[in-house]
């Protein structure tokens, strides 16, 4: 297959340039990224033993775009994966390629492709390096815009699943309508109006997974599995509103028991911006809307659709410390967040301006309960639960209360403050572990000794009395514009274990070049982006990073 791929890429290669004048020329783009991980043996971080010298993911990209033809490929080397990539990541190969013909508004897409259905409540491929993901669709996608306002998708395909495919059919339509470009009254009074329809069908034999209730009985597996989604985008002026609803047909999987519940996902968020003041509101009901290409997989793999979290993403270390995660099986989630930016040369303003963010999010439990109103968790093969819309189970998930101060103290000094209060359900979350609660405080400074030389600092505290107790965080970071980077940190566990997370590291960029080595250890927990988290074990080592992007 990959000879015949081959073949077929060059020929496009070939078609692309051919017949190009000199101002429509073929542009080729790409990237190589290479993470190398030279591991080291540590009991005192519970770093398991590995026998290898060397591990590395590495990943080499190729586009070809033209006016008519666009083609591409990957090559992916994860024979000697690093921690947390193990067993089904091993292996090497070319597992993305695609050839896109584009004339006028169509575009037609042979091989693998990312697509996205609004929210991604019912089809969301994509790839996420840091957490192992890479969902696309290998088959046939086709997009277009027919009419004025009006834009169609339409796609069919199977799912990658690490270095294997699902038997699975994905297929699917979305359509999305500009009402603005069709009424000029809407348009004329500054009102941006958009209707979206999705639909997805997944199509599993049920002799792919053959479940059984005891040794004489197995489920009668639904080989058609459905979902659909509507929206709507309201803009006016600084006000934005989009609103969104989504369903599933029966869909028994490992996800939920294998029960016979249908699914569904309501959101709605709302946004402001104007004259330095921004705010955001959202919530979503979810339950039983996890979907994937094969029923009985678990983990990150085979998802075809994806679930926001609406909490914040933290980037900072020890708020980062308790991410969470999208939970499958159902909640409510809410977030409210407010920014405001003081004017320079104003009484809270100062000389340079000050801004000030604060967010709050909480993630709960749906009610769940059989049909005689008792607690009922559902049971292989039942119609599972029932759910009262409106009303709350028993468990918080998730809570963060946090506030951001931004301030230029002077012109070569800037600082960033943040306090941050927290609840995350490590049972929910993880699988044991109880309710975490925390307060955790942020500092962070910028000087510029001059237009090349600076020097950023962060400490970071931590405070609870759960889990592994108390946490402190120090970086310290020198950049030599526009080269060189020294960077030196301590993550340390100053409650339960009195553990040091130590790492050193030096970064130089050339160009299109970016080379980072270090040294130290990693502390084990969860990488998470966007709701979905993966589990980093422990480690420690020297490290090489190397990035091109041409």
């Amino acid at each position: 297959m990959l000879r015949t791929f081959f073949v077929f890429f060059v020929t496009a290669f070939a078609m692309s340039i051919h017949g190009q004048t000199d101002d429509k020329k073929v542009t080729v783009s790409g990237s190589i990224q290479s993470d190398i991980l030279i591991p080291q043996d540590d009991e005192k971080i519970n770093a398991e033993h590995i026998p290898e010298d060397l591990l590395t993911n590495s990943y080499a990209e190729v586009n070809v775009m033209s006016k008519y033809v666009d083609a591409g490929l990957r090559l992916e080397y994860l024979e000697h994966p690093l921690p947390g990539f193990e067993n089904d990541f091993k292996g090497w190969g070319v597992p993305y390629f695609y050839v896109k013909g584009k004339l006028k508004d169509t575009e037609l897409t042979l091989g693998h492709f990312y697509e996205q259905f609004g929210s991604g409540f019912v089809l969301r491929t994509y790839e996420e390096r840091s957490l192992g993901i890479d969902n696309s669709l290998l088959g046939v996608r086709l997009v277009s815009n027919p009419l004025k306002g009006v834009r169609v998708k339409a796609l069919t395909g199977k799912q990658r699943r690490y270095w294997h495919i699902n038997h699975a059919w994905v297929s699917g339509a979305d359509v999305e309508l500009s009402l603005d470009q069709w009424f000029h009254p809407l348009e004329s009074h500054g009102i941006y109006l958009t209707l979206g329809a999705s639909f997805v069908n997944k199509h599993e034999k049920a002799s792919d997974d053959e479940i059984f209730v005891d040794a004489t009985h197995k489920l009668n597996l639904p080989e058609n599995v459905n979902a659909w989604d509507v929206r709507l985008n309201l803009t006016k002026g600084p006000v934005s509103i989009l609103a969104e609803y989504a369903g599933k047909s029966q869909d028994p999987s490992f996800d939920n028991g294998y029960v016979y519940r249908h699914g569904h996902a309501a959101m709605l968020s709302m946004t402001y911006a104007k004259s330095g003041l921004s705010l955001l509101a959202q919530t979503k009901r979810s339950v039983n809307m996890s979907f994937r290409s094969r029923r009985s997989m678990t983990g990150l793999s085979s998802t075809i659709s994806c679930l926001p979290p609406f909490t914040m993403e933290h980037t900072y270390a020890l708020p980062a410390l308790y991410p969470y995660a999208t939970h499958p099986d159902g909640e409510w989630a809410y977030q409210l967040e407010a920014g405001y930016s003081f004017k320079r040369n104003t009484v809270l303003g100062g000389r340079y301006g000050t801004s000030v963010k604060v967010n709050f999010s909480h993630v709960h439990a749906i009610d769940r309960h059989d049909h005689d109103g008792e607690s009922s968790n559902g049971l292989m093969g039942t119609n599972g639960y029932g759910s009262s819309f409106w009303k709350w189970g028993d468990q918080t998930y998730y809570q963060d209360f946090n506030i951001q101060v931004e301030k230029r103290l002077t012109s070569d000094f800037k600082m960033n403050l943040l306090y941050m209060n927290q609840m995350y359900n490590m049972t929910v979350v993880e699988g044991e572990g109880g309710m975490v609660h925390s307060n955790i405080f942020v500092a962070e400074g910028q000087y510029k000794f001059n237009k090349h030389l600076s020097l950023r600092g962060e400490l970071q505290y931590l405070t609870t009395h759960d889990d592994n107790g108390d946490w402190m965080f120090g970086l310290m970071e020198l950049s030599f514009a526009p080269h060189w980077m020294f960077t030196l940190s301590d993550e340390w566990n100053c409650g339960e274990t009195d553990l040091h997370y130590y790492m050193g590291s030096v970064t130089f960029n050339t160009g299109f070049h970016r080379i980072q080595a270090g040294y130290g250890r990693t502390r084990e927990g969860f990488n998470c982006s966007g709701g979905v988290c993966r589990y980093v074990p422990a480690t420690k080592g020297f490290t090489l990073s190397y990035n091109y992007n041409f």
